[in-house]
């Protein structure tokens, strides 16, 4: 007979409620959030596992819980080495790397078209020498950066791009002359990461930050 949902107890319910969020960490690009979301599944599949007596299943859960409070541990407690590559307007690589993520940076910037005629800030963001992101913005000669990419490849996206960029780099742009950074959001989650990394709303419905 099937079970109908009324039926189901509270202790299935958390098992089918671990299934569901270990299934869900599967789907994420960034090894810290499949780390964090599999970590609560699997706290959960192994409660469901002791309580039922299932022991094997208890015990394989709390060892995968262990593992990524281990790596967690790694991640967050670890010292990266952040650096900036900074490229021409017509570099064959950046050009290379746009178009290999067009379609992930057209999720998080809808409708973006490179113009290297628009373009005289670019580099790399490195993390322990690996490319992590990609930096293009406009200066003008009032000393505003208007910010056209702040892209982020989804491995590193935990924030510390954005804070390494918009906090670490400052003393560089003001040696560029840069006194305040200008951009647009154009999704959710773009906004999020702005607000989080200091900008905040104009009067023109902009999003600026002070170069200070």
């Amino acid at each position: 007979m099937i079970e109908t949902i009324a039926s189901i107890s509270l202790l299935a319910w958390i098992g089918y409620l671990a299934s569901i969020i270990i299934a869900f960490s599967m789907t994420m690009s960034s090894i810290v959030k499949f780390r964090i979301i599999n970590l609560v599944g699997a706290s959960l599949f192994s409660l469901y596992g002791f309580v039922i007596g299932a022991y094997p299943v208890g015990i394989l859960n709390a060892f995968i819980v262990s593992v990524d409070i281990y790596y967690l541990l790694k991640i967050f407690g670890r010292k990266e080495s952040f650096e900036v590559l900074e490229v021409r307007a017509d570099n064959r690589y950046m050009l290379k790397f746009l178009a290999y993520h067009h379609k992930d940076i057209q999720l998080f910037f809808p409708g973006f078209e490179y113009n290297p005629n628009e373009t005289n800030i670019s580099f790399f963001v490195l993390r322990n020498m690996a490319v992590a992101g990609l930096f293009l913005g406009k200066k003008d000669a009032e000393g505003t950066l208007t910010v056209t990419l702040d892209y982020v490849i989804p491995a590193y996206r935990d924030f510390k791009n954005g804070k390494f960029v918009y906090y670490h780099l400052n003393n560089k742009f003001q040696d560029q002359g840069i006194k305040k950074m200008v951009t647009h959001f154009n999704s959710k989650p773009h906004l999020d990461y702005l607000l989080k990394n200091g900008f905040i709303k104009n009067a023109n419905g902009e999003l600026e930050k002070l170069v200070t």
